[in-house]
């Protein structure tokens, strides 16, 4: 794969650097499997479900953590079995999952149910933020009014 190098992009782009930042972890992260399996859902406009096959993880092995703009989803599997496989088509070893959220993206709800873990995300944009309209007004400009001068009186 491609190595791009993004240097330049953190000297004249400047506030940008957090998605330089992205672009270079995804770059490094591309080649790394995915485990386990997930879809990320668009519910509408402000809401995102993020779907995870967690199959063979039971409630107290997951945990989600979610900072500023980061979700974070571990699993750590609890004792390992001494079983004797013929053959093992269900992965249960540990994973750790991030993804990157944008600005004013929380979690508002997580469920695991028939080996899913479903997390439910809103993006909750503040008033101050929200796009406005701003009324254009007409500037009335004063009507300029020349004064006349009263005629020269004639001396006769």
């Amino acid at each position: 794969m491609r190595q791009y190098d993004l240097t330049p992009l953190y000297k004249t782009a400047i506030g940008f650097d957090r998605l330089a930042s992205l672009l270079n972890d995804v770059q490094r992260n591309s080649a790394e499997v995915s485990y386990p399996p997930y879809n990320v859902e668009l519910i509408s406009d402000n809401e995102y479900r993020i779907v995870m096959a967690v199959a063979g993880f039971d409630l107290s092995e997951l945990e989600i953590e979610a900072e500023q703009q980061s979700l974070t989803v571990v699993g750590r599997k609890g004792q390992k079995e001494e079983t004797t496989y013929l053959h093992r088509g269900i992965a249960t070893r540990d994973f750790e999952h991030k993804f990157q959220l944008a600005d004013h993206v929380k979690v508002t709800d997580a469920n695991l149910e028939n080996g899913l873990l479903v997390v439910d995300l809103v993006r909750e944009v503040p008033e101050a933020l929200k796009p406005r309209k701003v009324n254009i007004g007409v500037k009335q400009e004063k009507p300029f009014i020349q004064e006349k001068k009263p005629p020269k009186a004639q001396h006769a």
